[in-house]
């Protein structure tokens, strides 16, 4: 079932999310929607609070990626297929040199921007079945990890641009805030 995604300016999108466990309601159905949802919205990465929920879960497939023409056949190759699902995710370390990318957030539509992060991320994680895992990614799958973690921490990737960048989608952010913008997915835009 496609969920519709909340928009910006709805506090969820702004609360620290809460740890669940394996008794949560209908956590198997819940994932496999998300996917969908995100499938329909054409991303990468979705986490539970842009469909509403303050709970610690994200989903991400980077397969979208591997059909670049900006990448090495080795970027493509392990774009291609990386799917996983990710509870109660803890990073616990970001490394290397900041580099630049351009995000979007499907809660943020109409907005892209340049966005920098470290290369390399470790994160510790449950996955789908509640195994904890520790595990160190690189490239554009860490990005989409840092990007997906910050929803789980109340962080959009507009807190990471400089005041002057901020300034200049101002406009845009106030469109998503009383609805002037369309999408091609469902979104639920927040009513004060």
């Amino acid at each position: 079932m496609v969920l519709s995604i909340v928009a910006y300016g709805d506090p969820v999108l702004r609360k620290v999310a809460s740890p669940i466990s394996n008794d949560y309601p209908n956590f198997n159905n819940l994932v496999q929607n998300m996917f969908e949802t995100m499938y329909q919205a054409n991303g990468v990465g979705l986490a539970a609070p842009q469909v509403g929920l303050p709970i610690r879960l994200f989903v991400i497939d980077t397969t979208p990626f591997s059909d670049s023409d900006d990448l090495s056949e080795e970027e493509k190759k392990q774009l291609n297929g990386f799917k996983k699902v990710f509870v109660n995710a803890k990073i616990e370390k970001e490394e290397g040199e900041p580099w630049n990318f351009n995000e979007g957030c499907l809660s943020i539509p109409d907005v892209r921007e340049d966005v920098s992060r470290k290369p390399l991320v470790t994160i510790t994680y449950q996955d789908e079945d509640f195994q904890t895992k520790t595990e160190t990614f690189d490239g554009l799958i860490a990005r989409v990890i840092q990007h997906e973690y910050d929803h789980i921490e109340g962080i959009l990737f507009t807190d990471h641009l400089s005041t002057f960048k901020k300034t200049m989608i101002k406009r845009k952010l106030n469109n998503i805030l009383t609805g002037k913008i369309f999408t091609d997915y469902k979104i639920k835009f927040y009513k004060k």
